[in-house]
């Protein structure tokens, strides 16, 4: 994923992006860190083609996100919402993970082995048949992410994945996470979560990238932190854990 020059204004004439430069590689595990309001869900918009670029350009390998190539991006690049009831609106968990593939015209042996497998990942087989405003927010946050890998997507981006999430539901989901081999974008200012699933990090504010480096370094660089309105829970230390170096 490459993404030059990127720059994003809405209506209001208010300046979400102003020259963001990022490049991520195919399997690398990458948080998106800053402050509420920094643009991080505005930059995850551009990367399936939500939202258009004002200026500069976002590529999926060689193919650009723009009008003339949506479907094809979408395949390739999934987005998790922070709220799992805007994916899940299907009288069983089953049908909204086949929803995807459905539409992609696949055919009834792909589609339920499709179905499966994301479910298997997720850890939710167990609850296929059952109304999604039936399980926990855990479980539908998890079911929100097998209705992306039903997709086969080369890219997850996940916007405020821990958001909500109590401690067993928030380790659950980093256990699921950790063993997916794709390409991981994780729009969050949850900092430990990003150190425990994510080597590496980048710094959004004011619309820009403000530092990339490994996510320990970063997280230990207090002033930096201070800079950009991050901050670490009180007595977290960044020795206590590290990411997985899994991808």
């Amino acid at each position: 994923m490459t993404i030059e020059g990127l720059g994003f204004r809405y209506p209001d004439g208010h300046r979400a992006l102003d020259g963001v430069d990022l490049r991520v590689h195919p399997g690398e595990r990458v948080a998106v860190l800053g402050p509420n309001g920094a643009g991080k869900t505005t930059l995850a918009l551009h990367l399936n083609g939500v939202l258009q670029a004002s200026e500069g350009s976002v590529q999926i390998g060689q193919t650009p996100v723009g009008r003339a190539n949506l479907k094809e991006i979408r395949r390739r690049v999934g987005i998790v919402f922070q709220d799992p009831d805007d994916q899940l609106f299907m009288p069983t968990v089953r049908d909204d993970v086949a929803f995807g593939p459905r539409n992609l015209g696949l055919d009834r042996d792909e589609v339920a082995a499709r179905v499966a497998a994301a479910l298997d990942k997720v850890r939710l087989s167990d609850v296929a048949d059952r109304a999604p405003h039936h399980l926990s927010f855990g479980q539908r946050r998890r079911a929100a992410v097998a209705t992306v890998l039903a997709m086969d997507p080369e890219v997850l981006v996940l916007d405020e994945p821990s958001s909500n999430l109590d401690p067993a539901a928030r380790r659950e989901l980093a256990e699921v996470l950790l063993e997916l081999d794709v390409t991981v974008l994780m729009i969050t200012h949850d900092l430990p979560y990003a150190l425990q699933l994510c080597p590496r990090s980048v710094i959004l504010a004011d619309g820009r990238i403000q530092a990339d480096g490994p996510t320990a370094e970063l997280l230990a660089d207090e002033p930096l932190l201070a800079r950009h309105r991050l901050e670490l829970p009180y007595g977290f230390a960044v020795s206590q854990t590290r990411a997985s170096s899994g991808s």
